[in-house]
């Protein structure tokens, strides 16, 4: 929903947690997730938990953190992402730090690593590429999941890679490798078992990119160009060239493009063509295989 601007309301310095929450849940009223937000910064600030909010509601906050907590809530009534205040966001059961340079990413995405995993036998040797990594989300994940398979994680983006780079050293990830790429072009005569990829699918039209939390994230990971499968419509007939033949490519893609894309798989020569939905009950994920 839009930002509005929000009257500044100054915090007490020598407040309670109770207090604090109280007074910054008012200021974040306009936010449907008012509440969660400011028991998720204010447990941030403080090192702690959510639940010690409520174990010691009557705790005095010091002044400084106090300060800090007021600081992130003013950024938050301006809808800028709490992963982005944080550093983190939680996928797969990691918690993944993310920054300006990554897209945050979303729990529809996890459809696309359960459509993956399914696809790999527990003791397979597959190479497996993700191409507009971002944070590493999809290809550590798939990493911690299928140990004896090679994943390489490649982004246009070297800030991206460098954030995702971190994530897979913070979790001891051994099987992923990285390589910065403009979507193939580092990958001349080099072909996959599977292919994987989160594109840009959101239309360029689309009014968040001015007023909606999108508006903090990279647009080059988002922005799908006309109706938003301009992208798109560049990676499935490219993505040919990099498969292994019967070797599958799964994309994420916006709820309403899955016709549009299984058009595009049939047109550019792909075969056992479907479709499947996220946790939310929406057509998001789609994916082929190249015809022998």
């Amino acid at each position: 929903m839009p930002c509005p601007d929000d009257a500044h309301v100054m915090m007490s310095m020598h407040s309670t947690v109770t207090e604090l929450l109280k007074e910054a849940e008012q200021r974040l009223q306009h936010l449907d997730s008012a509440r969660l937000d400011v028991e998720v910064l204010l447990a941030f600030v403080l090192n702690t938990g959510r639940e010690a909010l409520y174990a010691h509601p009557e705790k005095t906050v010091q002044p400084d953190l106090a300060a800090d907590f007021q600081s992130l809530i003013a950024k938050r009534s301006d809808c800028f992402p709490i992963a982005y205040l944080t550093g983190h966001r939680e996928f797969w059961s990691v918690d993944l730090l993310v920054s300006q340079d990554t897209l945050i990413p979303r729990p529809e995405t996890e459809s696309l690593v359960e459509a993956a995993l399914e696809l790999i036998p527990e003791d397979a040797s597959m190479n497996v590429l993700d191409i507009g990594t971002g944070s590493g989300a999809i290809a550590i994940a798939i990493a911690r999941e299928r140990p004896q398979c090679h994943v390489t994680a490649s982004d246009i983006s070297r800030d991206a890679l460098a954030v995702a780079q971190k994530n897979a050293v913070r979790f001891d990830i051994r099987n992923i490798g990285f390589k910065v790429s403009d979507w193939f072009s580092a990958f001349t005569g080099e072909v996959f078992d599977m292919v994987v990829c989160n594109p840009p699918y959101v239309d360029s039209q689309d009014s968040a990119f001015q007023n909606g939390e999108i508006r903090y994230e990279p647009r080059i990971a988002l922005d799908g160009g006309y109706l938003g499968m301009q992208m798109i419509n560049h990676i499935i007939p490219a993505t040919r060239d990099h498969l292994k033949q019967n070797a599958p490519l799964i994309l994420e893609h916006g709820y309403d493009q899955g016709e549009s894309i299984r058009y595009q798989f049939i047109s550019s020569n792909y075969v056992d063509v479907k479709s499947r939905f996220d946790y939310a009950g929406r057509e998001r994920i789609s994916m082929a295989r190249k015809a022998k």
